[in-house]
Formats: structure tokens, C-alpha cells, sequence
């Protein structure tokens, strides 16, 4: 025999010194590390077997052991016998520190296959060694009268129950047996099968237990106060009616509508839950009655109100139907506002009234303001230049000829007619029929002789126009706003005088009468921005822009131009975009002439009038939304454009010297002006909060909430 190493692994310590060289043998040959052949070890191990008492105490120990030399200690110390699958193969390590008996050494052993999935059946007077897989399907310890809550061993257990559903209880304790392990419900006997190792079964068992407990059925008798009876019934039937569907215990709630009580049987447990939530419902309404006034903070009490009818009777036909047949009240509902306050009195039932209440809770919030900067930009040119000349021959009476050229020049539409026509009558003429410009004529009139006359006419005009218009308005989201700065100016749009014949016989004028129309003439800006959910706003625009121009052209009244924009628009916040705009570059050239001779170099300029007309606009409109979204946002805007006028107001003072005494007028500095008070604690914003009003704090002068 080669001499082995120095042991690793102790197996046992015998108690009593003779078989301490047994209990050596049998760890050697655990352990595997001994050079005795197979004969001897034979021998050896059944000398072990027959000299083992049942009171030896082991301490074992492996490091990297095989399993069926583990099974053959297990064989030796315990006097089992053991079967082995030829599918249970596995390397054990196992650390021990303090001495165990034989029972307690084979209860480690049965966690070690446990653990390496192979579970230890007995059948008969052996055990077999299987893959826990197998288990299910191979007689174990069926049946026992007690379950070991340590044991590994592989048991099969029946369990019945008395109050709970057997199919219910499987998905709930499903999750607590392993995947080879068993559970099923045989549903005609209400019991549970089970089948798993000793420890978890002896759990599942415990947690039955708690489970299946025997009810506590009484009946218990409510006296409401406050609420009716069936209501409540109806609110508790829906929140316990869950419950009762999954096969759980049921509790029962039955409305006494003559004594105003409920009836309540079922569990303790149960009902004492229920008694609870039955109290809690039981209690008068926070302001102590069916009506209650509410304080609006941004909305229009009389808007709100004519929406908040409309709602009711809307939906009073399928109400009053379902608390029909819930039993349910059948108080009417009304609902007036107190503009002065701005407040709401409403009387309804608790359901009604609940519903009312959060639909104003979601109504009166403080809404998003949006200021809108538009700029206008228009800058228009023109020029005029006219150039003719016109001549006239009469020698009628001198028997020559007559001829000459005319045609009206300038845009007074003068002609030499008109000129010679004038020179012997001056009355046929009008101011407005007179030329402009430089005009110079030469001419004959008499009554003898030959007549002539001849006209030069030139004038050039020009007239520039820029206008640039920064209208800026403010308003609440979804809500049209107007900003109009115009001016209105009289168009006459006809006249007339009445005639009367006098006492000798010659007409006078009396009553002369002239209709004028007066238009508006300025900037006028509408619009009405939404703003989505992103953050963008929506606008609806309707942008005019109108005032008087001077031309370079004469007409008989002052011109207007007019720009007018209608739109829909999508921008970003404080984003700049163009609405529209118009460039345009009109150039008209006119010419009277006579055929040929006007073609004559130099002598032509004499048969021919001409006009000239260039006209050029440019026309842009910007804008720019911005989100208000507090008060400090909206300060810090209003601070800006007020400081911005105050500094104009600067600059010019002293530029009109005033009485020594007098100042010019100037807006007082922000700094100045007295901060804002803080809110004050009011009456009408505890009853909107539902709260108490026994501390009352004095009441503003204002009288509260303003209307939109």
C-alpha cells in the first residue's frame, strides 16, 4: 500500500476511542484519497458499518468530492441503501464546523442533492437517487400526519380547505413552488395537492393556514346622519363588487331608506373596514348645506353661469334616470351669478355639485396673455414732369386762314383755348383751370388784324412719402383684441345750392349745402392669437393701414392710400415674421403730337405736349408675438416700454421754454410709485378653499375677484 497524502477532509470523530480507526477508514474513502485497493476498502467499510454507533457525531468536510462517494459515506454512517441514476453526477464541496449525528448528517445530505437538482425517493427499503425533474412522477413520503418544516425529502401533501376557493388560492402560491414542484386544485372537494421537499411544503402549509381562516359573520346596523342611505349603498356596492367576483368573501350592504341606515353583514375584518369608510362618507358638506358660493378669480361669474345651466340641463335627463334607479336624490338644481362679487351661488345635490365644482376649478385659471408688436413700413416716391406748347392762329378777318395746335397740358387739363378764352373774358376761367408750373404765352387779341397766341408750358414735381407704424397690443389667450389710432378725416361727397329770384328780378345763391362723409385714416390692428401646446401661437390678423399722401398729380380732393391684411399665421414665441408686403415701380409716359411736322428737328418741339409719371412704393408689414406667462413677465414688459417713453420725455425737456414757473409734464420714475401691497387674506378666498370663516380678516375694498 502507497503511503497517501496527509488528509484534507475530516469525516468523523468517534466518541469513543476504538472506532476511531473505523470512522478514519470511511473518510478516506469519502474522500478518495488513499492508495487501499478496492478489496480492502470493502472490508474495511463493512467493518465501519457493523462497529458505527448511532450516537457517533460527524464532522464533515469536502472540497471537489464526487457525489456517489459522498452516497457511499452517506451509506455507511446512516445504514441506508441507495440506488444511483446514471444521470446524477455532480462535484460536491461541503464545509462543516461543528459535530452533527447520523440524522442530522443525512438531512445535509438531502439539501446537497437538493441544491445539485436530484432528490432522494424512497421506495421500499431503498432510496433512489433521481434528477428532481423526475420527482413528480415517483412515489415519495405521500400522505404524512406532520410535515418537517427543515427536512429536504420529497413529500406529497393534501390540503382542504373550508373558506377559501381551492382555484384561487393556486395562482397566488403558484409563485412560491419551485418549477419541479406541483400544485393543483381538484375544485369538487375544495382541496389543494402539493407536492414539493418537507421545508417548503411545511411553509405553503403555514400560509394556508392564515388564509383559510373561519369567518366572523354578523350584522351590523348603521344610522346615517348626513348622507342617504342609498347612495352610499351604491358607492360601497361599486367599490366591494370586485371582490366579491374573483370568489373571495363577499360582504353584503343592504339601504334602509325608512330609518335611513345601512345594513352590513359579512367578516369582522370586513366590516370593520367598511364601517369605517361608511363613517367617513357620513358627513356633512363643507359648507355645512346644499348651497355653496363661489368666488371667481379670473372668469365672468354671468358667462359662466349661463354655461354652467346649459351643462345641467344637458345631462338632468340621464341623472335624474340613474339615481332613479340607485335611489338617488331628486333635489333640483340652480345656478345664478352676483356680478358685483363675481361670484356663483349654486345649489345642487353632492354628485351635482362636485361635478359643477370641478368644472369651474378647470375654468377659472389664470390664462396666458400674448402682446403682439406689428411694424409697418412704407416708403412711396414719385414724380411728375410735363412739358408742352400750344398755338393758335385766328386771321379770319384779314382773310387768312385759321390754325393751330391744341392740347391740354399739366394735369389741370388747361389748353390755349381755355388761356385766349379767358384774356377776353376772365370770369370764363376757374383758379383750378389755371396752369402750374412756368407758363408763358405771347399772343394778339383785337378786334382787327390777325390774332395769335401761343403758350409754353413746363412743370416737374416730386413727392416722397415714409411711414413707419409700431402698433403694440396686449391680450388674454383666444380672447380678440382691437387697437385702433386713426384719425377722421371729411371727404365731401356732394353739394348743392337752392336759388331764389329777387325783388328785381335777378337770382341770388342762398342755402348753399355740402354733404362730407368723414373716414377713418390711421392704424387699426385686430387679432386674436391662440397659443398651442407647444408653445406656438396661432393668430388670426386683420392689419390696416391707411393714410394721406400728397402727389406730385393735382386732383380735386386729398388722397388716401389704404393696406389692408386678413390672414392666419403660425409663430414661434418672440419670433419676427412678415405678414405681406408690396414693391412696385410704375413708370407712365404720355405724348400729343401732330403726324409729321412734330418729327421736324427743333420745330417739332412746337406740335407736341408730353407728360411723364413714375411712381414706386414700398410696402412691409412685420410682426412679433411674445407669451406672457406670469405677472413677473408681464411687469417686466410694462417696465420696458414705460421707461422707454419717460426717456423721450427726457430728451425734450427744455426745447419750449415755458412760463419760469411751469415745468413740462413728465411721467414719474417706476422706482417712485408705491410697490404693490400684498394679497390680502379675504372671506370670499376661504369659502372658495372650503375652509372656516370664524377668524374673518376685513374685506378689501374692491370687493374681490374681477371679471374677464
Amino acid at each position: 500500500m502507497k503511503s497517501s497524502k496527509p488528509p484534507r477532509h475530516r469525516l468523523a470523530s468517534i466518541a469513543w476511542p476504538a472506532l476511531s480507526l473505523a470512522a478514519t477508514l470511511v473518510s478516506t474513502l469519502a474522500a478518495g484519497e488513499t492508495g487501499v485497493p478496492a478489496a480492502s476498502q470493502s472490508q474495511m467499510a463493512g467493518a465501519g458499518r457493523a462497529a458505527m454507533p448511532s450516537q457517533a457525531m460527524i464532522t464533515p468536510n469536502y472540497k471537489d468530492a464526487d457525489l456517489t462517494q459522498i452516497v457511499e459515506a452517506v451509506s455507511q454512517v446512516t445504514g441506508k441503501n441507495f440506488i444511483i441514476d446514471p444521470r446524477v453526477k455532480a462535484q460536491v464541496t461541503m464545509l462543516s464546523a461543528t459535530p452533527m449525528g447520523p440524522g442530522a448528517f443525512y438531512e445535509a445530505f438531502l439539501a446537497i442533492l437538493q441544491v445539485h437538482g436530484f432528490v432522494a425517493v424512497p421506495s421500499g427499503k431503498l432510496y433512489k437517487i433521481i434528477p428532481d425533474a423526475n420527482a413528480r412522477q415517483v412515489p415519495a413520503n405521500d400522505l404524512p400526519e406532520s410535515v418537517s418544516s427543515s427536512s429536504d425529502e420529497l413529500v406529497t401533501q393534501v390540503v382542504q380547505l373550508k373558506n377559501v376557493s381551492a382555484a384561487q388560492l393556486v395562482p397566488i402560491l403558484r409563485p412560491l413552488i419551485p418549477q419541479n414542484g406541483h400544485l393543483a386544485a381538484y375544485t369538487a372537494s375544495n382541496v389543494l395537492i402539493i407536492s414539493d421537499h418537507a421545508n417548503n411544503v411545511s411553509r405553503l402549509l403555514r400560509i394556508i393556514e392564515r388564509i383559510d381562516s373561519g369567518g366572523d359573520e354578523d350584522i351590523d346596523v348603521i344610522r346615517l346622519e348626513h348622507a342617504s342611505s342609498s347612495e352610499i349603498v351604491r358607492v360601497v356596492n361599486q367599490l366591494t363588487q370586485g371582490a366579491a367576483n374573483d370568489g373571495g368573501a363577499a360582504t353584503k350592504l343592504i339601504a334602509d331608506e325608512r330609518t335611513n341606515s345601512v345594513l352590513l353583514s359579512g367578516e369582522k375584518n370586513q366590516r370593520l373596514k367598511l364601517r369605517a369608510l361608511v363613517a367617513h362618507l357620513d358627513t356633512p358638506l363643507e359648507s355645512g348645506s346644499g348651497t355653496r358660493v363661489r368666488y371667481l378669480k379670473y372668469a365672468d361669474a354671468e358667462k359662466i353661469a349661463t354655461k354652467l345651466k346649459e351643462q345641467v340641463q344637458a345631462t338632468s335627463a340621464p341623472a335624474a334616470a340613474g339615481q332613479a334607479g340607485a335611489g338617488g336624490s331628486d333635489k333640483s338644481t340652480t345656478i345664478w351669478a352676483d356680478p358685483a362679487t363675481n361670484a356663483l351661488v349654486i345649489t345642487a345635490p353632492s354628485k351635482t355639485m362636485r361635478q359643477l365644482m370641478d368644472v369651474i376649478d378647470r375654468l377659472d385659471i389664470r390664462r396666458l396673455e400674448v402682446q403682439v408688436e406689428a411694424i409697418i413700413v412704407e416708403i412711396t416716391g414719385s414724380s411728375n414732369v410735363d412739358l408742352g406748347v400750344n398755338w393758335l392762329i385766328d386771321g379770319s378777318k384779314d382773310n387768312i386762314a385759321a390754325g393751330g395746335f391744341v392740347s391740354p397740358i399739366g394735369s389741370a387739363g388747361t389748353s390755349i383755348a381755355t388761356i385766349a378764352a379767358a384774356a377776353s373774358n376772365p370770369t370764363a376761367i376757374s383758379a383750378a383751370q389755371v396752369p402750374n408750373g412756368f407758363t408763358l404765352g405771347v399772343g394778339r387779341l383785337q378786334k382787327t388784324g390777325t390774332n395769335f397766341a401761343a403758350i409754353l408750358s413746363a412743370i416737374s414735381g416730386k413727392a416722397n412719402t415714409n411711414i413707419i407704424s409700431t402698433p403694440t397690443i396686449v391680450t388674454l389667450d383666444n380672447q380678440e383684441a382691437q387697437i385702433k389710432v386713426a384719425t377722421e378725416v371729411p371727404f365731401v361727397t356732394g353739394q348743392y345750392a337752392s336759388t331764389q329770384a329777387t325783388q328785381s328780378g335777378s337770382s341770388g345763391v342762398v342755402n348753399p349745402f355740402q354733404t362730407i362723409q368723414r373716414q377713418e385714416v390711421g392704424t387699426i390692428l385686430k387679432i386674436t392669437p391662440q397659443i398651442t401646446d407647444d408653445g406656438t401661437v396661432l393668430m388670426k390678423i386683420d392689419q390696416e393701414v391707411s393714410s394721406l399722401i400728397k402727389s406730385s398729380i393735382a386732383t380735386v380732393d386729398v388722397q388716401t392710400s389704404k393696406r389692408v391684411i386678413n390672414t392666419r399665421v403660425l409663430a414661434n414665441d418672440g419670433e419676427i415674421i412678415v405678414l405681406g408686403g408690396l414693391i412696385s415701380d410704375n413708370v407712365t409716359e404720355s405724348e400729343q403730337r401732330v403726324p409729321g411736322l412734330a418729327s421736324i428737328p427743333f420745330i417739332g418741339n412746337l406740335f407736341k405736349t408730353r407728360t411723364s409719371t413714375k411712381e414706386k412704393t414700398n410696402l412691409m408689414v412685420f410682426l412679433r408675438p411674445k407669451i406672457l406667462v406670469d405677472a413677473h413677465q408681464m411687469a417686466t414688459e410694462t417696465s420696458a416700454k414705460y421707461n422707454y417713453v419717460r426717456e423721450l420725455e427726457l430728451k425734450r425737456q427744455g426745447r419750449v421754454q415755458l412760463q419760469p414757473s411751469e415745468r413740462q409734464p413728465i411721467l414719474p420714475d417706476l422706482k417712485d410709485l408705491a410697490p404693490r401691497p400684498a394679497p390680502v387674506e379675504t372671506p370670499k378666498s376661504r369659502a372658495s378653499r372650503g375652509e372656516p370663516q370664524a377668524d374673518r380678516a376685513p374685506e378689501p375694498p374692491n370687493g374681490g375677484g374681477t371679471p374677464n
